[in-house]
């Protein structure tokens, strides 16, 4: 299956949406994974630090398996993420892995 870089990008302040959300996001990642379709998932943070602490997160990035980029962005669009507004826009490519 071919591979999709999903890239979100937070809207300002998006904190404490994005960790009232996150269980949610978290279980569609797990899902993910336990089906061996998820290669890397992750938050960027605000800041030069891996615990950001209030200055929150500007985005994240997810690597993943889908059919098809139609698929990868439904599936994209549907995160809760997006739902709860944390992500004021998401893109979807799709990513060729190189290495390691």
């Amino acid at each position: 299956m071919p591979l999709y870089a999903i890239i979100g990008t937070d809207v300002a302040d998006s904190l404490s949406a994005r960790m009232a959300s996150r269980p949610a996001h978290l279980a569609r990642l797990d899902i993910l994974k336990a089906e061996g379709r998820l290669v890397l998932a992750g938050p960027f943070p605000a800041i030069d630090s891996v615990d950001p602490g209030p200055a929150g997160f500007s985005g994240s990035l997810i690597v993943a398996e889908f059919e098809s980029l139609t698929a990868a962005q439904t599936w994209a669009e549907a995160d809760p993420y997006r739902a709860a507004g944390v992500y004021a826009e998401v893109s979807v490519k799709p990513f060729k892995h190189v290495l390691p």
